[in-house]
Formats: C-alpha cells, sequence, structure tokens
C-alpha cells in the first residue's frame, strides 16, 4: 500500500472514531467499545477493499457487507456518512425517535447497508447465503461479514461455517474482531472460543490472523483473500476495545456505555489531535 492511500485511510479510521464519539453522545447509548476496535477494518473495507456507489446505494454488482455484531452500528454508520450515503451530521440522531439510525442497522432504511443485523449470529449466516447467490447467478461479487469474538460463542455461527465451506465460497471473506471483551467480562471467562484460527481451519477455511488496528496487515490479509480459490476465507483480527480513546481501551465497561459531557469532550479533544497529527 501506497504511502498517500494509508494516510487517507488513517484519516478516514480516526474520522469514524469521531462520528462513534459523536453519535453514541448523542444517543446517550450505543457501543463505543467494539465500534472503535473496527475502526480501522470499516476504513479499508470502504476506502479500498470494496466496489460500491453511494449514489446508487442498490448497485446489482456491489460487493455487499453485512454487520453481524450489529451493535457496532456506529461504526458502519460513520464509515457509510463519511462515504456519502448520508450527511454526516445524521449521526447525531443514532437511536433518537423517528430517526433511521437504529441500534442495529436496517436496510429498509439507511442507504448502503445490505442487510438488516437481527440477533447476534445471524448475520453471517445472511452474508454466506449472499455468497451463494452470487455464485449460482454467475455474479463476479465479494461478501464481508464482521463478526465480535463475544458473538461466535454462538452456534449459528458456525452452522454458517460449515455452509461456507461445503459451498467452496471463495467470494465469502469473514473478520472476526477479537478485542477479547464482551459485555460480560473477557472472553476466556465467559465461554472461550479459542484457538479460533485453527477452529476455522478445521472448518475448511483459509486463514489469516493479523493486528486488526494496523492498516498494512490488514491490506496483507485482503490480498491474501483475492488470491484464495475454492474455499472461504476468514481474517482474525487481534483488536483493542476502545482503540483511539485512552479511558476506553481495553475497558470492558465501555462495551455498551455512551461517553457523558466531561468524557465525550476528553475522547474528542484526543481525536481532534489525532487528526491534525495525520493531516500534518
Amino acid at each position: 500500500m501506497n504511502s498517500q492511500l494509508k494516510k487517507e485511510l488513517e484519516i478516514f479510521a480516526n474520522q469514524i472514531r469521531m462520528g462513534i464519539i459523536e453519535s453514541t453522545y448523542n444517543a446517550k447509548a450505543g457501543h463505543p467499545g467494539g465500534s472503535l476496535s473496527a475502526a480501522e477494518v470499516f476504513a479499508y473495507l470502504y476506502g479500498k477493499e470494496m466496489r460500491y456507489n453511494p449514489s446508487e446505494p442498490k448497485w446489482e454488482n456491489r460487493d455487499r457487507f453485512v454487520l453481524s455484531k450489529g451493535h457496532c452500528a456506529p461504526g458502519l454508520y460513520s464509515a457509510l456518512a463519511y462515504k456519502g450515503f448520508f450527511p454526516v451530521e445524521d449521526l447525531k440522531t443514532l437511536r433518537h425517535i423517528d430517526s433511521y439510525l437504529q441500534g442495529h442497522p436496517n436496510m429498509n432504511t439507511v442507504p448502503g447497508v445490505d442487510m438488516s443485523t437481527g440477533s447476534l449470529g445471524q448475520g453471517v449466516s445472511a452474508a454466506a447465503g449472499m455468497a451463494k447467490g452470487a455464485k449460482y447467478l454467475n455474479k463476479d461479487v465479494n461478501v464481508y461479514t464482521l463478526l465480535g469474538d463475544g458473538e461466535i460463542e454462538e452456534g449459528q455461527v458456525w452452522e454458517a461455517f460449515m455452509f461456507a465451506a461445503q459451498y467452496k465460497l471463495d467470494n465469502l471473506c469473514v473478520i472476526i474482531d477479537s478485542n477479547g471483551l464482551q459485555i460480560d467480562g473477557a472472553c476466556e471467562d465467559v465461554m472461550s472460543a479459542e484457538p479460533i484460527d485453527e477452529k476455522l481451519k478445521a472448518f475448511g477455511f483459509e486463514v489469516c490472523v493479523v493486528n486488526g488496528n494496523s492498516l498494512d496487515e490488514l491490506d496483507s490479509a485482503f490480498e491474501k483473500f483475492h488470491g484464495v480459490s475454492g474455499k472461504p476465507f476468514a481474517i482474525v483480527m487481534k483488536t483493542v476495545k476502545g482503540l483511539g480513546v485512552s479511558y476506553m481501551e481495553n475497558e470492558v465497561g465501555w462495551h455498551g456505555k455512551a461517553p457523558n459531557d466531561e468524557e465525550y469532550k476528553i475522547a474528542m479533544d484526543e481525536l481532534n489531535a489525532k487528526m491534525k497529527e495525520l493531516e500534518a
């Protein structure tokens, strides 16, 4: 990846983080921690990897993205807003009555959302179905889905993984945000899914383990995805929950809590300082 593109993606990831804080603060609710940990992959997907058209959100030949860990909608909404699917200012309406930006993405109301997110674990099944449909129709379409490491404790996830391998869905890229924390505490204490990479390999996936907050490592992983044939691909991202906001980093309490006035100011001051550094 050239230095100019990397800088653009770093700025985009920081914008996404600012949108996450802005939206959850104004909602007085939401899930900042797991949204912040995924900022780089949102930036990479929408800044380099995926084919889409904000002026034609339902373009038939677009790549698809399914947010399986749907409570991290603030991250997806921020990426979509900064790429022109809807006004950035609307991020402040997150979870408000009559807002189209609700706590989980709704494909019927939000431009750029390819699948509504229901209970955790369901998104990857929808993504696998989309990938199978694209194969059936001989469409050159890739499908990407983002799950959490707490989410993959759901049994339905592994059924979907079996389906993906059975039908050789090499147009499916499963991304797991392994930040080590879920709502009740550390994943290893609640219900460990480790070793995630070895289990995915046993389920028939080609697997790549990366630092999910490194754009260079993400770039290498997605290049590998494009080189795989005959099997689905998985990227296990080791990330820091709450990354980018000092007091949220690796703190399980920020899984599903919005910042108050003082916390909002601290977060935005840090992110604005980061933006000045990136734009210098």
